[in-house]
């Protein structure tokens, strides 16, 4: 079991063992938050689906309203045309081989990757590297497309994808314990919103079964599923 300082054990201890209601979570979020550093408030979803069938993966985007704390950075790998767009769309780094070589040597300092699709076959290359942090252009995400100006866009406008882990949990960041509760909340609408709109036709019973969020360091706190739908 791993242990804990006492600023967490002390915070934890402050902690209802009951479900309670959405923005009384965020309030006390905010309210036992005790590092020194602005931390991010996530939430983990455990959904009633078998994550061992593929046809029950859950997976997609969502734009929240007030960003998640930061301006992402967003590169695009693309020629020509599609890559004045880009760069006009205001990516933070744009090419092709180049870019692809860059990344070979060791450069990761970029939150996302977009691709037009005649290039994927290069940037496919770069499975090994990117796949394993989440970072591969993929099209069922929408970021293997032509349309990179919109997409470079939305991602720099706030947003954020999200698909569920091995156990069937969803884990998603939405927003800093330096927001407001009713901008933390409205983050956190557009996000279930976009949840239960993702839910696989094939998934029986009740789809969201837990929720829990809390800050970076922070303990975990329940959160009524009920409240929220």
């Amino acid at each position: 079991m791993a242990k804990h300082g006492k600023k967490y054990t002390k915070a934890r201890a402050s902690v209802a063992v009951e479900d309670i209601s959405i923005k009384e979570a965020l309030k006390k979020v905010k309210e036992i938050g005790y590092a020194k550093f602005d931390e991010s408030v996530d939430v983990g979803v455990n959904l009633g689906i078998d994550a061992s069938k593929g046809e029950q993966a859950v997976r997609g985007s969502v734009i929240l309203p007030h960003g998640r704390g930061k301006v992402p950075r967003v590169i695009v790998f693309a020629k020509g045309d599609y890559a004045e767009k880009a760069e006009k769309a205001g990516a933070d780094a744009v090419g092709s081989d180049d870019l692809i070589e860059k990344i070979n040597g060791g450069w990761l300092d970029f939150d996302y990757a977009v691709a037009t699709p005649d290039i994927m076959g290069a940037v496919g290359k770069l499975a090994k590297v990117l796949g394993p942090k989440g970072l591969l252009p993929n099209k069922k995400l929408g970021t293997v497309t032509f349309d990179v100006a919109d997409v470079v866009s939305e991602l720099k406008k706030g947003r954020a994808f999200f698909k569920n882990d091995k156990q069937g949990i969803v884990h998603f960041s939405f927003g800093k314990k330096s927001f407001d509760v009713n901008a933390l909340h409205d983050n956190f609408s557009a996000f279930v919103k976009a949840l239960m709109a993702a839910k696989p036709a094939t998934s029986k019973g009740k789809y969201i079964k837990r929720i829990h969020i809390s800050s970076t360091m922070g303990p975990g706190i329940a959160v009524s599923p009920e409240d929220v739908l």
